[in-house]
């Protein structure tokens, strides 16, 4: 009976705290401490809720290693493990993107990645320290950048993405793929992507306004992950400092191209500040990078370009060379427009000359007839003729 209470009081704290204001800026706030290494696991009560495109939306919390790690899965019903209860039934087609919050938690609560998009299942995961920091502070760091229990929540989530997740959806191994916004960008590129990318096979993530060059020993081989930092150019001063150490680092791990894509890129281009994709706001910047997600890990989208030799993406030389690349890709697109318009242009004439050479033909064979035909035939030239002009103008 005493259990029954316990757990009652906790799902009335979750919700209080799902209730409380949100910070989405970097903050100096005192850690959180008291984890243990316990590796039981033990779920509390779920909440099912529908996502903005009518598929399932699973809230739970699942404790690992003594840290209790609030998530949330969207899948269609029929990727569900029977319901979130551990039988499988889905084919197991669809990957994952995995969301990892800022300092304060807001990009879990709005969940933007929510649904399925370009064949993935979104999953957010909130961070279990007190403050919603991952990998907590430092006290005495003034930078914000000092993630102390980076490795301990990197650890909580590789367990759950590869024991606890299975267990409630069904999804393909292969495709597993990490989004960070600020903070969340700290945790994966100084602890999760170096200890657990190469084990889980991430095939690519995005860092938005943030990142870390690895602070711990990187395990296994990085060199096929697809990595892209994106930042504005306002970006919050430290962190200033700390992505082009961040992409620096990355290339060097990460070396290759997948076809004339460099698999390390890079853009700060966006006037805004921190996080604001869209010069707008943090939270409907946030949301147009996770709307584009696809776009840019494929490298359609303009900002994934290759930094090697400005790493320093907030620098005037790197932002002049991203100018370039943005205004050679932008005349690509016009002399491809152009040339369609001339190909177009051309046909158009080529299909006239042919119709007048039709008419031609037929008035000819029309003297040969009686006078009742002619005049039919001729009739029906200037019918078929109309239709010709009828159908170029509605190409052009």
């Amino acid at each position: 009976m005493k259990s029954i209470f316990f757990f009652a009081y906790l799902a009335v704290c979750y919700d209080l705290v799902a209730a409380a204001p949100i910070e989405p800026a970097l903050s100096l706030k005192n850690p959180f401490k008291g984890a243990n290494t316990a590796s039981k696991i033990t779920a509390l009560a779920a909440k099912v809720s529908k996502a903005k495109d009518g598929s399932t939306i699973i809230d739970d919390t699942i404790q690992i290693n003594g840290l209790n790690l609030r998530f949330k899965v969207s899948a269609p019903a029929s990727e569900l493990v029977n319901g979130g209860n551990g039988n499988a039934n889905g084919n197991e087609k669809l990957g994952i993107n995995v969301l990892f919050h800022g300092d304060g938690g807001q990009s879990f609560f709005d969940f933007p990645n929510q649904g399925v998009k370009d064949g993935l299942m979104g999953v957010a995961l909130l961070s279990p320290d007190a403050n919603r920091r991952w990998g907590g502070e430092d006290s005495k760091d003034r930078s914000g950048l000092a993630r102390p229990d980076g490795p301990a929540h990197s650890a909580a989530v590789n367990e759950f993405l590869t024991k606890t997740l299975p267990t409630i959806v069904n999804f393909d191994k292969s495709k597993i793929f990490l989004e960070g916004i600020s903070g969340g960008s700290l945790l994966l590129g100084g602890f999760m992507i170096p200890t657990f990318g190469a084990s889980l096979g991430v095939q690519g993530a995005i860092l938005g306004c943030g990142g870390l060059e690895p602070q711990v020993k990187v395990q296994g081989d990085l060199s096929k992950v697809r990595l892209h930092f994106q930042s504005t150019t306002n970006e919050l001063g430290s962190l200033k400092q700390s992505i082009p150490k961040a992409i620096q680092a990355y290339e060097k791990l990460i070396p290759g191209k997948s076809g004339q894509l460099s698999l390390v890129t890079a853009d700060a281009s966006i006037k805004g500040g921190h996080c604001e994709f869209d010069g707008k706001g943090f939270v409907s910047g946030i949301q147009l990078m996770t709307n584009n997600y696809d776009r840019i890990i494929n490298g359609v989208s303009r900002v994934a370009q290759s930094v090697l030799g400005n790493e320093n993406i907030f620098s005037a030389q790197a932002k002049a060379a991203a100018a370039a690349a943005n205004g050679k890709n932008g005349q690509q697109n016009q002399n491809k427009t152009k040339g369609q318009k001339a190909t177009k242009a051309q046909n158009n004439k080529q299909t006239q000359n042919k119709n007048n050479a039709g008419n031609k033909d037929a008035s000819k064979d029309a003297k040969t007839v009686t006078k009742t035909v002619t005049v039919t035939e001729k009739a029906a030239q200037e019918t078929g003729t109309a239709a010709a002009q009828g159908e170029e103008t509605a190409e052009q």
